[in-house]
C-alpha cells in the first residue's frame, strides 16, 4: 500500500441537525446533515448514529469537500438496526456523528498527471463521488457493479465517459455482467491507480484480475465494505 494523506485535524463526537432524507431507490438514501465545519479528506469514513443511542456505524462521507453539507449514501440492509433507525430521522432530528477516520484517499500530486480508476459495487461508490465533487481536473474512470438500472446512485453526478455501469440482473446498464467480467474484457493499463471498494468477494477477485492484468499491489488500494 502507498502512504496517504492523513487527516491532521481530530474531530470529536458531535450531534448535529439533520437537513434531509434523500431517497434513490426503496432501500437506499442520502442522508444530508448540516455540515457545522466538520473537516475530512475524500474517502474518509465517519462513524454515525441516533442522538441518544450509544450504537455506531461506519459509512463514508459521499459529499464533497466544498459542499455545506455532510451527506452519506446508506443502504438498508435485512437486519442492519442502525439503517433503519437513521432512514426514519427527520429534518431538524439530530444525528450523532465521530471522525473522521480513515485513509483511502488519493494523493493530491497525482490527481491530473495519473490515470485513477475506481472500481465499487452497490454503496461502495460513496468515497468515488466525494473524490469526484472534490477534486477538479481529476483524471478518472468509475466502474459501478449494480444488480439493476436503478441502483446506479446520482450517475448524472459524473461526466458520461467517465462512468460505467456494469448491472448483473438486467441489461440496463452500460455492460451487463459484473465488474469482474468488464474487467476481463477491457485489461487496465498497468501504470493505472486502481481504488476498490465494495463487497470483499468483489474486491479480491479484482485484485487478482488487476494482478494478473500487469497491475502492480502498490498501485491498488482497498476498502472493504463488508
Amino acid at each position: 500500500m502507498k502512504e496517504h494523506l492523513i487527516s491532521k485535524i481530530k474531530n470529536h463526537k458531535k450531534e448535529i441537525h439533520v437537513k434531509e432524507i434523500r431517497f434513490l431507490t426503496e432501500s437506499t438514501y442520502i442522508l444530508s446533515l448540516e455540515r457545522n465545519g466538520i473537516t475530512f479528506i475524500p474517502g474518509q469514513y465517519m462513524t454515525v448514529g441516533i442522538s441518544g443511542s450509544k450504537e455506531m456505524r461506519e459509512y463514508s462521507v459521499y459529499s464533497g469537500i466544498n459542499e455545506n453539507r455532510l451527506e452519506f449514501l446508506i443502504k438498508e440492509i435485512e437486519g442492519g438496526d442502525m439503517s433503519k433507525l437513521l432512514k426514519n430521522l427527520n429534518p431538524g432530528d439530530l444525528a450523532v456523528i465521530d471522525g473522521p477516520f480513515g485513509f483511502f484517499t488519493i494523493n493530491r500530486n497525482f490527481i491530473k498527471n495519473k490515470n485513477h480508476l475506481f472500481i465499487a459495487s452497490g454503496t461502495g461508490i460513496a468515497p468515488f463521488h466525494s473524490f469526484a465533487l472534490s477534486f477538479k481536473g481529476l483524471n478518472y474512470k468509475i466502474i459501478h457493479g449494480v444488480k439493476t438500472g436503478n441502483e446506479t446512485y446520482n450517475k448524472s453526478d459524473y461526466p458520461a465517459e467517465r462512468y460505467i455501469s456494469c448491472t448483473s440482473r438486467d441489461k440496463s446498464g452500460d455492460f451487463h455482467g459484473r465488474v469482474t467480467d468488464y474487467l476481463i474484457k477491457n485489461p487496465v493499463d498497468q501504470n493505472t491507480l486502481c481504488y476498490l471498494c465494495g463487497n470483499s468477494n468483489m474486491i479480491y477477485d479484482t485484485f487478482d484480475i488487476l494482478r494478473n492484468q500487469g497491475v502492480p499491489s502498490e498501485n491498488v488500494y482497498m476498502e472493504v465494505y463488508f
